[in-house]
C-alpha cells in the first residue's frame, strides 16, 4: 500500500529529484577514496591490450588513480621484476589513455598494486590464502582465473567461478 501511495504522489519533478539523490548517493559512496570508479570500462585501446595484455590482463584503467598510472608507466624497465620497456611514443599514447580513464575516487594503493588497494582487499576478504596458491589461480593479480568476464572489464560477483 505504501508503494501505491508513494507512486500516486510522484510527478516528474519528484522522479527527477529521486534520480538526482540516487546519483548523488552513488557518487558520495565512491568519494570515500577507497573504491574504484563505477563507470563502465572504456572501449579497449588496441595498443594497450597488445602491449600490456601480452603478459597480464589489461586491467581497466579505473582500477587505479592517475598518480599510480603515472608511476607505473615511468617505471616500465622495472615493472614488478620485469623489463616492460616501451618506445617513448607508445608509452606516451598508453599513459594519455590511462590517465583519461583513471579512477577518480580510488586511493593510491601501496606499491601501486591493484591487489593491495583497500577496495580490492575488502572485496576479496573471504578468499582463503590457499585459493591464491591453486595452480589455476596462481595469485590475486590473475583476475581472469575467477572472474569469467574480466577480459571485458566485468568483475561483478555474478560472474565468478573459483577454480578447484
Amino acid at each position: 500500500m505504501k508503494d501505491r501511495i508513494m507512486s500516486s504522489h510522484r510527478g516528474p519533478a519528484t522522479t527527477l529529484l529521486i534520480a538526482a539523490l540516487c546519483v548523488g548517493a552513488a557518487q558520495a559512496a565512491r568519494a570515500d577514496g577507497d573504491a574504484p570508479s563505477g563507470r563502465a570500462p572504456p572501449p579497449p585501446l588496441p595498443r594497450y591490450a597488445q602491449e600490456c595484455g601480452a603478459c597480464h590482463l589489461p586491467y581497466p584503467p579505473a582500477l587505479l588513480p592517475a598518480a599510480s598510472w603515472r608511476r607505473l608507466m615511468s617505471r616500465l624497465p622495472h615493472h614488478f621484476g620485469t623489463d616492460a620497456s616501451l618506445d617513448a611514443a607508445t608509452a606516451g599514447e598508453l599513459l594519455a589513455w590511462l590517465l583519461r580513464h583513471a579512477g577518480s575516487g580510488a586511493a593510491e594503493p601501496p606499491e601501486d598494486r591493484i591487489t593491495r588497494a583497500a577496495w580490492f582487499v575488502r572485496e576479496h576478504r573471504e578468499i582463503a590464502a590457499a585459493v591464491w596458491q591453486r595452480p589455476a589461480v596462481k595469485s590475486p593479480s590473475q583476475c581472469g582465473a575467477c572472474h569469467t568476464a574480466a577480459d571485458r572489464g566485468a568483475f561483478d560477483e555474478h560472474r565468478i567461478r573459483i577454480p578447484r
